[in-house]
């Protein structure tokens, strides 16, 4: 059945988590680029530096991996890692001074075929 494959489980999230220079002109027009090309292959902000992309499975994932290690600039550091669809519902996030957590979005996995 179709439904195995959207499992909490087989659904991965790629972090994509940076810190590049930008003290040149050149060093930021490479920043600028790495983060245009990511966004270009379907990454979304999640915080300043960290950018994710939702995949159906863990082969997805890999592509979009593979891409981005395509798209390192010359200096910087980049890291990625994968988290499951049930490991990514436990994040908290806090939003100002007084860390109010905010209430989790309930999802719908949409099934296209």
């Amino acid at each position: 059945m179709k439904t195995e494959y959207l499992s909490e489980y087989r659904v991965m999230w790629i972090f994509v988590l940076f810190d590049l220079p930008t003290e040149t002109k050149k060093e930021r027009k490479l920043a600028a680029q790495f983060r245009k090309d990511i966004m270009g292959d379907g990454f979304s902000m999640f915080q300043f530096s960290i950018y994710i992309r939702h995949c159906a499975s863990m082969d997805n994932a890999e592509v979009h991996m593979r891409r981005v290690r395509t798209m390192v600039p010359e200096t910087g550091k980049i890291g990625m890692f994968t988290l499951t669809d049930k490991q990514f519902s436990n994040i908290e996030m806090f939003y100002g001074k007084k860390c109010k957590t905010t209430s989790k979005p309930s999802y719908v996995q949409l099934e296209l075929f």
